[in-house]
């Protein structure tokens, strides 16, 4: 009989009490060879290493406050202590390995959840392989259908709950990946992790969307535009969750609902779809004149962008940046498209809206499929809390902008978008952004309506995605590490390993621990105002009252032609205003911001004696500092003078000169442009001079108002057919009515005859957005520039003479 080891037997009580989960010996005694006390035996001396909490002393105070040190930690001796269980050294395919110290797997790339089915078999949900995929489970050929077709009811059941709720507001949207690349270190201002250095990349996910229409509703809606970019920083999640306009319609987050359900269809039958052009919304902001401003927006242009691409972006609120040693700057968000910032009119857009009501949709993602990747610059308005208190408007107001006069917008990087999503539900539906996912060195002001909006976005999420973990949708993942003690819910993705899901702890050695201030964030303190502010109340400062100031700014900032699109919005708008106090109302409003606005409105609606101007809620408002501002204007950014992705018809019919249209076709193309020939028929085409040629766009499935410009072909035969078929007309006139550039080779110019289209514009001089070939060469590159202006609204008349 061997002889026991006096150690081995002297252990066997420690070994035999780390077996048990109720009780355990006073002294834990680790054995080298028995995991089990020696998992009893760290984490006993994990646990010692903190005899007491010693950040407690550290949360009193004031000054302890500003500046919360980092939490307690112990390190322990092994990684037995961590676990959930000895046993997972014990791997399979499916558990696999144990993680290394401090990794969260979940926080990686979207590439370890994508999933290609190429060359393999159809299965269940559960992995196993279907044998047939086209008969339910019967009795006999002809049934009846059993219950036990456990393939048939996972298949059904699935399907039966595809959809997920839509959001409230900007419910259709359009997303891609791509990445921000900083200018420079912006140390001075922030210590936010995308601009800690020149050419630092961080990669973000950024969503498009209208705000009143639902999930199948029409892209080209007049309404503003959501812009929203989710950066995965490597400090975590920064979402700046924005709009391509830089004001809003309402001051305080309590008036949110009220908005929205005012211009959502109306409840008694739900219409009209995606439209502000009706009578709860235009009796609620005739009501809340602080929405004039917006409302200057709303019916300029730039509620009817071109693309997504040529749109602004801002992030309407003032924020705080944060530099390291706690200096505070106030910041204004602008992007700015590198392709400029065009729009489509208001006929274009209606006739869009039915040719093509994914036309934004389409635009992206084929931008993006070709290389044409849409990029924007990030600018910042930087300015201190003492420039801001001059301001004659209140920089809290969010429906106030800092005129650049006042605050040059500063360049600090430029976002590419270079990725299309893989799976439009997976990504860019399931996205979730949220205002309050902010990173150190980006803080928030004290903007009533920004405070709503903290909460609101996070809020809607648990509903919209089933639960508290949405964070943990692959799409919503940060990059950098997570680790916290929030547990369970539904849909809960991450394993926990260990069990300490509480802080302060000891058996876990204190983590995850607090950051403290040198690492973690910090909300900025406000500065005391007791003689100020003595109390809470539900009140707006003065400033906010000045409703029009701005409003007038901008309107006074746009060119005539804009102008009078503005005018022509809020006709067309109130024109649909059952309501006749409601359009009058408006109007009285509209005279404290431009008279001879209001009267063109009024005129346009059959008023015929101007209402009194409504009354201000503040009288004698402060003298703006600018009164006229350029930048308002969409003129005032062309974008970079190319054509890139601008889609251009070239149209074709049996008998036109094919090389000629050849040739403009490939120089178009060099250019980036994105020429088509467009033709009675997709196919070939029968040319003059025997040259082969296909249309791959016909008359009835690409209209004319979805392109930016237009060719006119040679050959007579070829122009007779067109100008035999209304459809090839419409593009003519559509083409002329939108202000879009036409080329005109040889024999096409009898079509302008015949559509009574003058090369002239209507005060005589040569209309330069109609480009003649002469023969000596040059009409193309003329037209290539003509292209490049992307409009030419000299030739507009209010009403359109076509």
């Amino acid at each position: 009989m061997p002889k026991l080891d006096p150690t081995s037997k002297s252990k066997a009580p420690a070994k035999a009490g780390a077996r048990n989960t109720d009780s355990g010996p006073s002294n834990a005694v680790g054995a080298n060879d028995d995991p089990a006390s020696m998992k009893m035996a760290h984490t006993q001396a994990l646990a010692a290493a903190m005899p007491f909490n010693a950040t407690k002393a550290s949360e009193h105070g004031f000054d302890q406050g500003l500046n919360p040190p980092p939490g307690s930690s112990a390190t322990p001796e092994s990684n037995l202590p961590g676990g959930s269980t000895l046993t997972e050294k014990n791997a399979s395919n499916k558990t696999g390995e144990p993680p290394p110290p401090g990794v969260n797997a979940g926080t990686r790339s979207l590439e370890c959840v994508r999933s290609d089915a190429t060359g393999q078999m159809l299965t269940t949900n559960q992995g196993v392989r279907i044998a047939d995929n086209q008969n339910s489970l019967k009795l006999g050929v002809r049934g009846p259908a059993l219950l036990e077709d456990f393939i048939l009811r996972e298949k059904i059941t699935h399907f039966d709950h595809e959809r997920i709720p839509e959001r409230i507001v900007h419910a259709r949207g359009s997303g891609a990946h791509g990445y921000f690349e900083s200018y420079g270190p912006l140390s001075h201002l922030t210590k936010a992790a995308p601009f800690k250095e020149g050419g630092k990349i961080t990669p973000v996910f950024a969503r498009f969307s209208t705000v009143a229409g639902e999930r199948g509703s029409k892209d080209t809606a007049r309404d503003v535009r959501g812009f929203a970019v989710k950066f995965y920083t490597d400090e975590g999640i920064w979402d700046l969750v924005g709009n391509n306009m830089p004001v809003f319609f309402i001051q305080d987050a309590m008036k949110f609902p009220d908005l929205v359900h005012a211009v959502k269809p109306e409840p008694h039958h739900a219409m009209p779809q995606a439209a502000s052009a009706h009578d709860t919304f235009w009796d609620f902001v005739s009501l809340m004149p602080e929405s004039t401003h917006t409302l200057m927006w709303l019916m300029s242009d730039r509620a009817i962008p071109r693309s997504f691409a040529t749109m602004q972006g801002f992030g309407v609120h003032t924020y705080k940046l944060v530099n390291d040693a706690g200096e505070v700057s106030f910041v204004k968000f602008h992007w700015e498209p590198k392709f400029g910032t065009h729009s489509l009119v208001w006929d274009e857009a209606v006739k869009i809206s039915g040719a093509d009501p994914d036309y934004h949709r389409r635009d992206l993602w084929e931008r993006i499929e070709a290389g044409a990747f849409p990029e924007w610059e990030l600018g910042f308005q930087v300015f201190s809390e003492e420039e801001g208190a001059a301001f004659s408007f209140d920089i809290l107001d969010a429906t106030k902008i800092v005129p650049e006069e006042l605050v040059p917008v500063q360049k600090v990087g430029r976002m590419v978008l270079n990725r299309n999503p893989d799976n439009f539900f997976a990504e860019t539906e399931q996205v979730a952004f949220c205002v309050a996912h902010v990173v150190p060195g980006i803080d928030f002001s004290n903007d009533p309506l920004l405070a709503g909006r903290i909460h609101s976005y996070a809020d809607t999420q648990i509903s919209r995605l089933g639960g508290p973990n949405f964070h943990e949708i692959p799409i919503n993942a940060p990059l950098a590490p997570v680790h916290n003690n929030q547990r369970d819910g539904m849909h809960r993705q991450s394993i926990a390993r260990g069990r300490v899901s509480y802080e302060p702890n000891s058996l876990g050695g204190g983590c995850p621990f607090q950051a403290g201030a040198a690492h973690g964030f910090v909300t900025v303190p406000e500065k005391l105002q007791a003689k100020e502010e003595q109390a809470k109340v539900r009140a707006k400062p003065e400033k906010f009252a000045d409703h029009y100031t701005q409003a007038t700014l901008f309107f006074d900032s746009q060119t005539p032609v804009e102008q009078a699109h503005i005018a022509a919005a809020f006709r067309f708008e109130l024109s649909k205003v059952q309501v006749p106090a409601i359009r009058e109302r408006m109007v009285s409003s509209l005279r404290n911001v431009c008279e001879p606005l209001a009267k063109r409105v009024a005129a346009g609606l059959g008023i015929k004696t101007l209402p009194d101007a409504m009354p201000k809620a503040l009288e004698q408002p402060p003298t703006p500092e600018v009164t006229k501002s350029p930048t308002l204007s969409l003129k005032a950014r062309p974008g970079d003078g190319s054509i890139t992705a601008r889609k251009v018809a070239i149209l074709v019919a049996p008998g036109i000169v094919g090389q000629t249209a050849l040739d403009v076709h490939a120089a178009l193309f060099a250019e980036g442009a994105v020429p088509r020939f467009v033709g009675p028929h997709i196919g070939a085409i029968e040319t003059a001079d025997g040259v082969a040629l296909e249309a791959d766009a016909s008359f009835e499935n690409e209209p004319g108002f979805l392109f930016d410009g237009l060719v006119l072909p040679d050959g007579a035969d070829g122009v007779d057919e067109l100008a035999s078929l209304g459809q090839a007309m419409d593009f003519v006139t559509d083409q002329y009515r939108h202000a879009k550039p036409i080329m005109v080779m040889g024999a096409s110019a009898m079509l302008l005859d015949q559509a009574d289209i003058s090369v002239d514009l209507p005060n005589g001089q040569a209309d330069p957005g109609i480009v003649v070939d002469d023969g000596t060469g040059t009409a193309t590159q003329t037209f290539v520039k003509a292209l490049a202006a992307h409009r030419h609204p000299e030739r507009e008349t209010d009403p359109p003479v076509l």
